[in-house]
């Protein structure tokens, strides 16, 4: 970027709270989503500076404006830039930073700190942001030297997007925001990506060559359209049957014949039981972490299946499990690698692909559920009505099985999910979707308790324009913690019923667009008055509760299992007492 000088030719003194700015600017990060404090006001005022090349989104929770950028960052590979302020908007905007963390997301989120000679004397908000967020980021630090700060953030962007993406935290001390330096700015470094080794394809290649039963399990961030492209050439020249990772639904073009499921919570039963019968896994950008193997249960850590797996980063390589062949590479790299391997005449797992595919097709199957919604025929129905681009934002909850059973992601869509299982994603993320892509359309899918977390959020939308489209699941309940309470203890609710508001008068009370779904035939009539209104919208789907998953009933577990017993008591049994003696004249009975 181009620089003030002075006439000597040295850089012209800015604030600290201005280096930031243009330091971000530097390294090509355009939005910014903050909740402001005063502990950064010196660079709110450097983001005033450079409003025209940088956007700052305001936000009302600090958990939605680092879930934003977090969502930011999952659509587009790069990192937006999160800004709270320290102490109590740290650890609202924590969670987020644990989402970046599980799921792979390049992301960089700074916190307003205490003046550093203050440290240590329990100030007012003083929190040790390293130790706070040493277990939840890739790199914490704190910058009290405002003459490093390019050298920091520049460093933090490649930290950042190396190897496994994920978030680093910078807190920024108060006083060094407002302290005058020449220094100048640091732009992104050109630095060349792993490359797979020659020998290690070929050896991928003579492994699949000998396999009866291979299976490709994807998963990963930062794909690019054009690996995404390559790795589908892959794929559907060797006729591999395909699964995703957990919240991975639309890395692959699920109308495709080779496409065989997705692999985390909710998978077919069908599907897992057949990745048992695999005798080869190439695993492609999944970390095979405990949801893709259903709780660490399909594989051996050393067994007589052999694993290739394919990852940026050497330490995630044989964490869990030992592969047969490890690759470290960058995943689009490795994609142009794949489709360049020759194909082999014959491919003996042609029958296998194609039984693991009728599954998929049995699965999405449209059973007659009881109630008057059901929401099989809506999801099928909204697949029909998302564009071919369109953009899918899914909370944490029972709910989000429907989406990935009932509906085939195009290759154009994108669906993504916090892998951590954190609520209160959903309507952040679409937000941040919006923002970051305008001319595309965004839904999203939220239970009613995700919605009520940080559903006020909506606000966002309406201050910077954009309308996504929410779907509010509506069991009045915590759903998933309802099921699991009812296998462990059946007939005892407690802690999980939920009272709810109107929601599509929730949405009316901002100026938005409200619907409520009671029956099946309602619900496209209903989403495409939303689409039209052009406003932000909320489409309330009101569920039969006792369809608690898209498997299964509250009244089917209960009929499967006995009232749970009281809990054994922990008192010693009395001793046996002698034989009883006539009472003596006089005594009184008890």
């Amino acid at each position: 970027m181009e620089q003030t000088k002075t006439r000597a030719g040295r850089p012209t003194p800015r604030s600290g709270g201005r280096v930031i700015a243009d330091a971000l600017v530097a390294q090509g990060i355009d939005h910014v989503f903050a909740v402001p404090g005063e502990s950064y006001l010196d660079v709110l005022e450097g983001l005033y500076a450079v409003r025209e090349k940088l956007k700052l989104v305001t936000c009302r929770f600090e958990a939605g404006a680092v879930n934003m950028a977090e969502a930011y960052g999952k659509l587009n590979g790069r990192p937006a830039a999160a800004f709270v302020t320290r102490g109590p908007g740290a650890c609202h905007g924590s969670i987020g930073v644990h989402i970046a963390f599980q799921d792979s997301t390049p992301m960089l989120l700074f916190v307003g700190q205490i003046p550093f000679e203050e440290t240590d004397r329990e100030s007012f908000q003083e929190v040790d942001y390293r130790r706070m967020f040493g277990p939840l980021a890739k790199w914490v630090t704190q910058i009290d030297d405002a003459k490093r700060i390019p050298e920091i953030i520049a460093h933090a962007v490649d930290v950042a997007t190396s190897g496994r993406p994920g978030p680093v935290v910078i807190a920024i001390s108060e006083e060094m925001q407002k302290h005058l330096v020449e220094v100048p700015d640091i732009g992104p470094a050109a630095v060349s990506v792993p490359h797979p080794d020659p020998a290690a394809m070929e050896r991928l290649r003579a492994m699949l060559v000998k396999a009866q039963k291979p299976l490709a399990i994807v998963g990963g961030t930062r794909w690019t359209e054009s690996g995404r492209a390559a790795i589908r050439d892959f794929f559907t020249a060797f006729n591999l049957p395909v699964t995703v990772g957990f919240r991975r639904q639309a890395l692959y073009d699920q109308t495709l014949d080779n496409f065989a499921g997705d692999l985390g919570v909710g998978s077919d039963p069908a599907l897992v039981a057949k990745v048992k019968e695999a005798d080869l896994i190439l695993a492609i950008g999944t970390r095979l972490g405990e949801p893709v193997s259903q709780g660490y249960t399909l594989f051996q850590a050393v067994g007589d299946v052999p694993i290739i797996h394919v990852y940026p980063e050497a330490a995630e390589i044989g964490r869990v499990y030992r592969p047969a062949l490890g690759i470290t590479t960058d995943l689009n790299v490795f994609a142009q690698a794949a489709s360049r391997l020759a194909v082999p005449k014959k491919l003996p797992w042609m029958a296998w692909t194609k039984e693991l595919r009728a599954i998929r097709i049995a699965g999405q199957a449209v059973p007659n559920y009881e109630g008057t919604l059901n929401l099989a025929r809506v999801m099928h129905d909204l697949a029909g009505l998302l564009e071919d681009d369109a953009i899918l934002t899914c909370d944490a909850g029972n709910f989000a099985t429907w989406p990935p059973r009932f509906i085939n992601f195009k290759d154009g869509q994108r669906f993504i999910g916090p892998t951590n299982g954190a609520m209160g994603y959903c309507v952040p993320a679409a937000i941040g979707a919006k923002i970051a892509h305008p001319d595309r359309q965004v839904v999203g899918f939220v239970g009613d308790g995700g919605f009520l977390m940080t559903g006020q959020e909506i606000a966002t939308a309406f201050h910077h324009g954009v309308a996504p489209i929410i779907l509010v699941f509506n069991n009045q309940m915590y759903g998933t913690i309802r099921m699991y309470q009812e296998r462990t203890y059946p007939f005892h609710v407690s802690g999980t019923a939920l009272t709810n508001p109107d929601f599509a008068k929730f949405i009316e009370a901002f100026g938005g667009h409200g619907e409520v779904v009671n029956e099946t035939a309602e619900f496209a009539p209903a989403f495409r008055r939303a689409v039209d209104s052009g406003k932000p919208a909320v489409i309330e789907l009101r569920m039969n509760p006792d369809q608690i998953t898209s498997r299964t009933t509250i009244s089917a577990m209960r009929a499967a299992a006995k009232p749970a017993a009281p809990a054994p008591s922990t008192k010693r049994a009395p001793a046996k007492r002698a034989a009883a003696r006539p009472a003596a004249k006089g005594a009184k009975k008890r």
